[in-house]
């Protein structure tokens, strides 16, 4: 690929099923190449995005000027990369788990990235996590050698419910630009709600799409407590005490589980467990089962075709979906850096 003058390039790193290049693409980016170790999740990226060099690979196999001479550039002239590095590493659940520690090796990816951007000399760079990652030593030191590099940094914790995703999910969105300050965007006036968003699905899909019709298997003690969360917004501290569950009966805490999601709110993160009710509040808000993988996507902002690899299974598919940044978010994200670029 040849890097035309008038192109906006983008470079996506750790680049899942595609989420990220999706809001890229949607904000007017060429996305030149990308990076993704996981097959399933390169196979559905793939499918997607048929254009994009796709590096199927560790990213601390692969040098920045393979990267760039796949993508027809120099030194300098990328107008952006982008990443977000695992996660799991830095979530709430491990952090608050004492035999869990923040030495976890996903967490040395953000090297990789540092190491990316010092090859590379992009013009911005926008990196993705968890909140907790402010309170990593290595992040401190990422943030010092970028600037160091010339890069002034904007970090900021943004809910993405803000940008019109219906779901909570807090992130972390680094930006840092070699060509001076850089701000992130206002966030929109209303939320988008599950009502919104998947209240009325088109005849097609609900006739057609095999994400949308994969059906589920419980057993009926859980159908029966399933049917006895109150509609919309309900969880199962209204259960009575013969339907409640062996597990919860001593259980404090984790109340989302076998909840309902609420039509005129956000949904709540969906996370890889999105289409299992008892990984969280993961039961529509008015039918009796749990939300399906296309009904994830949706919530996730993912637009309505797009194809997600099955496999693996459904649930390898959910964890594809749970993972991705959202596309809406990112094309926001990428909108703002592409006025600061043409301002420069």
């Amino acid at each position: 690929m040849k890097k035309k003058s008038n192109m906006r390039m983008a470079i996506d790193l750790f680049s899942g099923c595609g989420g990220l290049t999706q809001g890229l693409r949607d904000a007017g980016f060429t996305v030149g190449a990308a990076v993704e170790i996981d097959a399933l999740a390169a196979e559905t990226y793939a499918a997607n995005h048929p254009e994009v060099r796709l590096f199927n690979a560790d990213i601390r196999d692969i040098s920045a000027s393979e990267i760039m001479d796949a993508c027809g550039i120099a030194t300098g002239e990328l107008d952006l990369l982008a990443g977000c590095p695992p996660c799991q590493g830095f979530s709430r659940i491990r952090l608050n788990n004492k035999r869990e520690r923040m030495d976890d090796p996903r967490n040395r990816l953000i090297d990789e990235v540092l190491r990316v951007v010092g090859e590379m000399r992009p013009k911005v760079v926008m990196l993705e996590n968890v909140p907790n990652l402010s309170r990593y030593t290595r992040y401190l030191d990422f943030k010092r050698d970028l600037r160091k590099l010339g890069y002034e940094i904007s970090d900021q914790i943004l809910d993405v419910a803000d940008f019109g995703v219906p779901q909570r999910r807090k992130r972390l969105v680094v930006l840092a630009s070699r060509l001076g300050r850089i701000s992130h965007i206002e966030p929109v006036k209303r939320r988008k709600t599950v009502r919104d968003t998947i209240g009325k699905l088109p005849d097609h899909i609900l006739r057609n799409d095999h994400l949308h019709r994969l059906g589920e298997q419980r057993s009926e003690r859980v159908r029966q407590l399933i049917k006895a969360i109150p509609k919309d917004g309900g969880s199962r501290t209204a259960l009575s005490p013969g339907l409640v569950l062996k597990c919860h009966e001593k259980q404090d805490g984790f109340y989302d589980v076998y909840g309902r999601m609420r039509w005129d709110d956000v949904a709540p993160t969906i996370t890889g467990g999105c289409i299992n009710p008892s990984k969280g509040r993961f039961l529509h808000p008015t039918e009796d089962r749990a939300i399906t993988l296309r009904e994830a996507a949706l919530l996730q902002s993912f637009p309505l075709g797009y194809v997600f690899s099955l496999r693996r299974g459904k649930y390898a598919a959910a964890e594809m979906i749970g993972n991705a940044l959202p596309p809406l978010f990112s094309r926001m994200q990428a909108e703002a850096i592409k006025s600061h670029l043409a301002g420069q």
